[in-house]
């Protein structure tokens, strides 16, 4: 069943909507900044989003509550998102839609302030009494809530390769007639947890992050929001783009750190390529999960070798954003539509030096390019790795 992406929009450090993308890309300005989180001396650049502390919720999700909420509802209200979701619930009902988020550490910062305001019997005090907030399921409960929509909800965690996964969960449930469009998402905020947590891991770059050059020494976090509708084709016969194929495994190689081999990395985009019906040579674009890590970098190297050669055009865009975790894969999918939609691919962000232990050959600067099917690559901890194919409309 031939699935189009009807509408999308992303929020991030870049600013507010997709036109903050383009914008960026072309003028190769970065929206990372140093780290000036509340209560973080950590010596780091982050991805954050300037306006977030502003956002208010309307008085029906204000007991919902959080930097992560804030930041989905901001989401929301960009490029027509609302409107075009209540067309098409004036058009199939809102049972027929469903909803697939997806987030690395949802609503954990609020959690954190609730323990700082423990009362004197260890208790949050009222205004934290948020069951709906305090768990993983948190963004599929808030979307449902701000839009209206009754079809299935789910959350999926599964580390950087979460919304990724939303399409390939989101085109099961259209192709098997579960419902006939499904919103998906991808939101992580910025907290306390993620980045003492990844600091503990020794994986953080206390300057912009450089993915694949030789001097790389970490990553930068950022904090992200994405959605798109994906709906049976018939029913957005005017879209632009569709997901052409998907891709995921799981090696289980190890905790945090991916098979040397890239095994998963290969399978993933092999699958990708096998549902598109597509060869390696019809990839004109990869957007690389790139995250400016020693080991990672130079693994998706290896694994791009293994199926592309250096025609294929690669790069990666966390110089611009950080890596938003739970938020890269829908955020990095919409960077790569945006790059297709203007023909203007993205040379990678601070990237100066090769590195000879990364034989794939990684774009340096921008290429102003007609790209017709171009493919995103989103690899977790754990060995969660999700590959996604998307392609020009051809009538």
């Amino acid at each position: 069943m031939r699935i189009a992406i009807s509408n999308y929009t992303a929020t991030s450090c870049l600013g507010s909507g997709i036109a903050s993308i383009h914008r960026s890309i072309e003028s190769r300005d970065s929206g990372l900044c140093r780290n000036d989180l509340p209560n973080c001396d950590l010596d780091t650049w982050i991805g954050r989003v300037a306006s977030l502390e502003s956002v208010t919720l309307p008085k029906n999700l204000a007991p919902l509550e959080s930097r992560n909420n804030r930041l989905t509802w901001l989401g929301l209200q960009q490029d027509g998102m609302l409107a075009r979701i209540q067309s098409l619930i004036d058009q199939i009902g809102v049972e027929r839609i469903g909803v697939v988020m997806a987030t690395s550490t949802s609503s954990i910062g609020r959690t954190e302030e609730g323990y700082t305001r423990l009362d004197e019997s260890g208790l949050f005090p009222p205004d934290y009494d948020q069951p709906g907030v305090h768990n993983l399921h948190s963004p599929g409960l808030f979307v449902a809530a701000a839009t209206g929509l009754t079809g299935p909800s789910l959350t999926i965690s599964t580390a950087c390769s979460s919304s990724a996964k939303v399409f390939a969960t989101a085109a099961r449930w259209i192709g098997f007639g579960l419902v006939d469009a499904v919103l998906v998402g991808g939101i992580d905020s910025l907290c306390l947890s993620i980045l003492h947590g990844f600091n503990a891991l020794e994986l953080l770059s206390a300057k912009p992050c450089r993915p694949f050059d030789a001097e790389r020494d970490g990553i930068n976090i950022g904090e992200a929001a994405g959605f798109a509708l994906l709906v049976r084709k018939d029913l957005a016969p005017e879209a632009e783009f569709e997901l052409l194929g998907y891709g995921e495994s799981s090696d289980a190689h190890h905790m945090s750190h991916p098979h040397p081999e890239g095994k998963g990395a290969v399978l993933a985009m092999q699958k990708s390529l096998k549902r598109a019906d597509l060869q390696a040579s019809s990839i004109e674009y990869v957007n690389l999960h790139g995250t400016a890590s020693k080991v990672n970098d130079r693994v998706e190297s290896d694994a791009l070798s293994q199926l592309f050669n250096d025609r294929t055009l690669a790069s990666s865009t966390k110089g611009w954003t950080g890596h938003t975790l739970g938020a890269a894969g829908i955020l990095e999918s919409i960077i790569t539509l945006e790059s297709m939609k203007h023909g203007l691919i993205p040379g990678t962000l601070n990237y100066e030096n090769e590195d000879s232990e990364c034989g794939f050959p990684v774009l340096m600067e921008n290429v102003s390019k007609p790209i017709q099917i171009a493919m995103t690559n989103s690899f977790g901890f754990g060995g969660n790795n999700a590959s996604l194919i998307f392609g020009r409309t051809d009538d």
